[in-house]
């Protein structure tokens, strides 16, 4: 390099055919016929053996100066034996997966993929548990640059007040740096050579509380129709001793899953707790009693959701009104098997099925499926969901609403 000066580049004009000035080791400056004087760096790929081209700009916005330097660059990459034009690519990939790899970004892309295979709720507990307890403490840095010992202070701090929840994300955050190896985000999964047991003590599963005792529960049925709360809270506990369902589907069923004619409720498959595409949508036999508390219901709440709340919005009561309602009520001594949530008349309708199983008949499977209790078995889950069990479950859940009738009847 050296055979080029300023002037010499500046005095260069153009001609009806481009024409190049060579500054020698590979470095050339092309005069384009409309003016433009167009640095070129020319080479043999130490990668492929094949001559190749690449273009640094134009003059005066790079120097000779500059263009020399860049230069040299390209001839140390050449000793080392990499391609230019290649480091180039690789350097710009590079740039733009760091920037697509900045934790808090990752975070929310792999949780936008989750939200329609989540249920609302789900979805929006993992979301605030993230922005709560996680990314304040890695804001502004790259997933691949987070450690073991910083993952391990955020899990054993969460510990401290929540064991269950640093257990849950624990999970999380695995499945996040699963994503982010195989998004090239992060070159491995950090998660995986973490040793959970050593950091958290392992949490005893905890049933939801409820009712079995005849005397308590024939208070709490009469205490539900006789509340004198909000109208969607009082047939929301009204619907859920009738059909157990869970807490999440019971607050967002919606008018289009039922049939009143027909007495049937359908629940489509993305919105239960196993959203197997292979499995059918969860349908259950609605009750003369469950017939006439949805039309009791349909009186004053007109729109999308069942269960709405008061005034004008077009939204479900939150799954804690009921829950809020349940103790005020005095259902909220669980020493004394006096205490259930939402989630608990699931507990309550299965326990009493089986204790009065001679009343009824009616087979261990249908009950499972009264609960949409899917088996983790793939080879019994295929043959199970194929199965009809739809006349079974009309005679438990008329069997079951009797039941709830005559526990009213007892106390009037």
């Amino acid at each position: 390099m050296g055979k080029l000066t300023p002037v010499s580049i500046k005095n260069a004009k153009p001609k009806e055919k481009p024409y190049t000035l060579s500054d020698g080791g590979g470095l050339q400056i092309t005069i384009k016929s409309d003016g433009r004087k167009v640095w070129e760096f020319r080479y043999i790929s130490p990668v492929t053996g094949e001559r190749r081209k690449t273009t640094i700009k134009t003059f005066p916005e790079i120097s000779l100066k500059d263009a020399r330097e860049k230069a040299r660059t390209f001839n140390e990459l050449i000793h080392q034996g990499k391609d230019p034009i290649e480091d180039k690519k690789e350097t710009k990939q590079k740039r733009e997966i760091d920037t697509k790899g900045m934790f808090e970004r990752v975070v929310h892309e792999w949780l936008e993929k989750q939200k329609e295979d989540l249920a609302k709720t789900t979805y929006t507990r993992k979301v605030g548990q993230f922005e709560n307890d996680v990314i304040p403490f890695f804001k502004g840095r790259t997933i691949a640059s987070i450690t073991h010992p910083e993952i391990v202070k955020v899990l054993e701090m969460k510990a401290i007040k929540a064991p269950e929840s640093a257990n849950r994300l624990f999970t999380y955050l695995d499945n996040l740096f699963r994503y982010a190896t195989m998004k090239g985000y992060a070159e491995f999964n950090i998660i995986a050579n973490i040793h959970k047991k050593t950091i958290l003590k392992p949490t005893k599963k905890k049933h939801y509380p409820k009712i079995t005792d005849p005397e308590a529960l024939k208070e709490l049925v009469t205490k539900i129709y006789s509340y004198k709360g909000d109208y969607s809270t009082k047939n929301a506990l009204k619907m859920v001793l009738h059909v157990p369902l869970r807490a999440e589907n019971l607050i967002g069923l919606k008018w289009e899953y039922i049939d009143l004619e027909n007495g049937t409720l359908t629940v489509p498959r993305h919105e239960m707790k196993v959203k197997d595409k292979n499995l059918p949508d969860f349908v259950l036999p609605l009750t003369r009693q469950a017939v006439e508390i949805l039309n009791e219901q349909k009186l004053f709440s007109h729109g999308v959701y069942v269960f709405k709340t008061s005034g004008y919005a077009d939204e479900p009561i939150s799954k804690e009104t009921p829950n809020r309602a349940l103790e005020r009520m005095g259902f909220n001594d669980e020493a004394n098997g006096r205490k259930i949530r939402l989630h608990g008349f699931r507990g309550t309708f299965r326990s009493l099925a089986d204790t009065h199983q001679e009343e009824h008949g009616i087979s261990y499977e249908a009950k499972e499926k009264a609960l949409d209790h899917i088996p983790q078995s793939m080879v019994e889950r295929a043959y199970t969901h194929k199965a009809d069990y739809s006349k079974e479950l009309r005679k438990l859940f008329t069997w079951w609403s009797d039941y709830i009738d005559n526990l009213r009847e007892v106390k009037q």
